[in-house]
């Protein structure tokens, strides 16, 4: 019974997450994190 609960519960938690990084209000977060090596590259190459 306890392992149907936690599995359950880490399911939930699976779920909630994938729902919270696909939510389109976190969308430009990610596309800004997603460039930031690339800004770093044209940074070191403008020295």
């Amino acid at each position: 019974m306890v392992a149907g609960i936690v599995t359950a519960l880490l399911l939930a938690v699976f779920i909630g997450g994938w729902a919270w990084a696909w939510s389109p209000r976190r969308r430009e977060a990610f596309d800004k994190a997603a460039r930031l090596p690339l800004q770093e590259e044209r940074e070191e190459d403008a020295r």
